[in-house]
């Protein structure tokens, strides 16, 4: 990270940022760890760039040839948008970068078509054919329309690279994040049965007549509660530079690939906030 990364995450001098893996659960496609020695300004920061500037492949524009279902055309576009597509990063160029200048080429943009002239049925994602084997719909079974006897859909579906802050069929992945709790018990717990009994997430337990913290649970500990108001020993409280976080991928990218994607771009911003600096008198 630059320098200037450092700063923004709240810390002066060397950034010694830690992330612990929890849980990385590739099927589902999703990942939790925790983010040691930062501040709530790189934490925040790090959400919303996975959110709104990790750029995915969504469709943006729809040429009808035949429609006779009974959904309108611009319903059908809109469906058509939200559907995930895989994305390859590496093969595809944002319109705004690319050396066509958005004007349309095979390095900012794909194509798809779609046949469908069923006599009774529905029509899922999987009849969207790509030109790229490598970019195709992460969910087959989505329904698009359902198409009765007689009726025909046939389109051709152009993909571009777009951002979730643009609009949210380009969004990869949902993200939130936690304060990690801090749990400490500062000498002897007179009524621990007390504090078992309003613990409904099995935070605390009793070991030898004495309240313990089960430490395999304290990443379940809701902050709200407080529970000096039954025993002043018994703390809860948040970590300032600890934050829990899980994302969620969407399926177009897998979640390090969304994670690594925003660092990049996090000092790519900085890099050139830094460069205007030098430029100002």
């Amino acid at each position: 990270m630059t320098d200037a990364g450092r700063k923004a995450a709240g810390v002066e001098g060397e950034c010694k940022m830690e992330i612990r893996v929890l849980e990385n659960d590739k099927e589902k496609g999703n990942l939790s760890f925790i983010l040691k020695d930062s501040g709530p300004i790189y934490a925040n920061t790090l959400r919303r760039l996975m959110v709104d500037e990790v750029p995915t492949m969504a469709v943006e524009e729809v040429e009808f040839h035949k429609n006779n279902s009974i959904l309108y055309d611009e319903m059908i576009s809109h469906r058509l948008g939200l559907i995930p597509l895989k994305t390859d990063l590496k093969s595809y160029n944002l319109p705004s970068k690319c050396k066509c200048e958005g004007k349309g080429c095979s390095r900012c943009q794909l194509k798809l078509v779609l046949k469908a002239t069923k006599g009774s049925g529905v029509v899922y994602a999987s009849e969207l054919k790509s030109k790229d084997p490598a970019v195709k719909p992460v969910y087959p079974d989505m329904p698009i329309v359902k198409l009765l006897k007689g009726q025909t859909l046939e389109l051709e579906a152009t993909a571009v690279l777009g951002r979730g802050k643009e609009h949210v069929k380009w969004s990869p992945c949902h993200v939130w994040y936690k304060y990690k709790p801090v749990i400490e018990i500062t000498g002897e717990v007179k009524n621990p049965e007390a504090v078992i009994e309003v613990d409904h997430n099995n935070i605390f337990e009793i070991k030898d007549r004495k309240l313990a913290v089960n430490k395999d649970r304290v990443l379940e500990c809701d902050l709200s509660l407080d529970f000096s108001e039954i025993d002043k020993n018994v703390k809860v409280s948040a970590s300032g530079t600890d934050f829990v976080f899980y994302v969620e991928s969407f399926g177009q990218l897998s979640c390090k690939e969304i994670i690594n994607t925003a660092i990049s771009i996090f000092d790519e911003q900085l890099d050139e906030f830094a460069e205007e600096l030098k430029k100002a008198k």
